[in-house]
């Protein structure tokens, strides 16, 4: 890869970048589109991978359980592109869904719940997922809403999830979110907690796909990117859900499987 790889990624991420926000979406998902294909899974050995997380030409992350999801990616075996629509206004989702996107993460439930039942009519292989915290109260909801619900992190939630999932007979993909910075305003399970709350998961009946991390503000992210890597192998799972606007390239060369995508995408919030 070396000084070539990155300099196509600057470029690629300077174009999505500079763009106007306004009438140039399309724009910005190809080029979001073309960075991914890029920006392989490195293959990283010794001092070069922490903890040695991440092994020559590691397949750990491309199964079945995201294989319905990928079918008409444009690039085959990229990660999964994930918009991140929080306090998008229905027109711009639209947009985006004309320009081809067709997965979204909200925060809240019940922002979600206001603004897709429409689309999802007009648009049924949108796929909607669940990218902020979850009460509780809500679990039913979110369950009848999304297709993918990737912040589970305690048992109460796990609880209340495995019971909507039977209640409703829906599945959803679930994933467990990991604190890999451990900061106690954050949602998130600890690190070393996590193996014990995938074992309540599956004990009741709650099906975990993988894990997902948003790394403490300010810090370099790839050291909490290969942990996440690290743990997946380990607890034997497939998906990571990890990279934002600031870090999708780093996330999919550590393995990320889904990428979570808001301002490089939309453009800033007002």
């Amino acid at each position: 890869m070396g000084l070539d790889f990155t300099i196509k990624v600057l470029y690629f991420y300077k174009t999505m970048e500079n763009s106007p926000p306004h009438g140039s979406l399309a724009t910005r998902l190809a080029a979001l589109q073309q960075g991914m294909a890029l920006a392989q899974p490195a293959a990283l050995i010794g001092a070069d991978a922490p903890d040695g997380a991440l092994r020559p030409k590691t397949p750990p992350l491309r199964g079945a359980s995201l294989g319905s999801l990928r079918h008409n990616q444009p690039f085959g075996d990229a990660p999964i592109l994930i918009g991140a629509s929080k306090t998008q206004p229905v027109e711009v989702l639209a947009e985006a869904i004309g320009a081809g996107l067709r997965d979204f993460g909200e925060n809240k439930v019940q922002e979600a719940q206001e603004k897709w039942p429409a689309l999802r009519q007009a648009h049924p292989n949108l796929r909607l997922h669940l990218i902020g915290p979850l009460q509780s109260n809500k679990a039913e909801d979110a369950v009848a809403l999304f297709d993918v619900i990737h912040t589970v992190d305690r048992i109460k939630i796990a609880d209340a999830l495995a019971k909507a999932h039977e209640k409703l007979g829906k599945r959803p993909m679930f994933l467990i979110q990991v604190n890999t910075g451990e900061e106690p305003q954050k949602a998130g399970v600890a690190p070393r907690a996590t193996a014990e709350l995938l074992a309540h998961c599956r004990a009741i009946g709650l099906p975990i796909s993988g894990l997902m991390c948003v790394p403490p503000e300010g810090e370099n992210p790839a050291p909490h990117f290969a942990l996440l890597h690290k743990m997946v192998i380990t607890l034997g799972l497939r998906e990571l859900s990890m990279g934002m606007s600031g870090d999708f390239e780093t996330a999919i060369r550590l393995g990320s499987t889904m990428v979570r995508v808001g301002t490089a995408l939309f453009g800033s919030r007002g």
